[in-house]
């Protein structure tokens, strides 16, 4: 997708620069027409354009124009091609490239056809030129153009729904998953369980050390008693013999 977007992108560039030169581009069909002697009909074709190159065209300025606005609708076309064989799409994508292979068809009649806003190629022509001429022709490429940015964004959205319908059932998981949230909260938050070993060293220390507690009380009070039975009883002082 990335590849026909870059496509369409360089086609939109070129456009712009031929969109530049409408007036020359208009002159060059005046001017080829006239060697035609076909002042009356409008300019309806792509093959008519390219037939006023091949075998009406004098200047150097005008084949260029001309050259510029035919290689623009060939590349189009190519375009055009490769995106029907990109992908074989729905209706509504198969409608839009089957609009655009009518519309860049040679022999296809382009009078009728008016590019609408925000395009305003039709509004620099004067109305004689516009009505009768040249406002078809004018119109093709910036037609063709949103028809091909409309497909790509309805072939964007194809993917999605593919997996949407793939998935089946989404809205339902997703409704569990909101509901099943506070509980998995509630557990995240639950303090982390102490290993039995770890609880068996722990209560192995405190019973040590209450142990040597008492081994040290013993101590103290067998001191204690010791120092009793040294003093004695006491014992009134005795008298002297004379």
């Amino acid at each position: 997708m990335n590849e026909v977007k870059e496509a369409l992108r360089n086609i939109e560039q070129n456009y712009k620069l031929f969109l530049q030169q409408q007036f020359t581009f208009i002159g060059a069909l005046q001017h080829t027409r006239e060697n035609a002697h076909d002042l009356i009909r409008p300019v309806a074709s792509i093959s008519q354009v390219q037939t006023y190159l091949d075998h009406y065209c004098n200047n150097t300025t005008d084949r260029r124009i001309l050259n510029m606005f035919l290689n623009i609708c060939s590349d189009l076309s190519r375009l055009c091609q490769k995106l029907e064989a990109m992908h074989s799409g729905n209706n509504v994508t198969n409608g839009i490239l089957e609009r655009c292979k009518l519309l860049l068809s040679h022999s296809n009649d382009l009078s009728a056809i008016r590019a609408k806003y925000p395009h305003d190629v039709v509004n620099h022509l004067s109305c004689n030129e516009a009505k009768n001429h040249y406002g078809g022709v004018v119109s093709l490429i910036p037609i063709v153009l949103d028809c091909m940015k409309e497909w790509v964004t309805h072939m964007e959205k194809l993917p999605q729904r593919v997996l949407r319908n793939v998935s089946g059932g989404s809205a339902v998981s997703e409704k569990r998953a909101r509901q099943d949230a506070p509980a998995r909260a509630a557990t995240s938050q639950t303090p982390p369980a102490v290993h039995p070993g770890a609880q068996t060293s722990a209560s192995n220390k405190d019973n040590v050390a209450v142990q040597g507690s008492k081994r040290v009380w013993k101590k103290l009070n067998d001191t204690e008693n010791d120092r009793e039975k040294l003093k004695g009883p006491w014992k009134p002082p005795g008298r002297h013999a004379f």
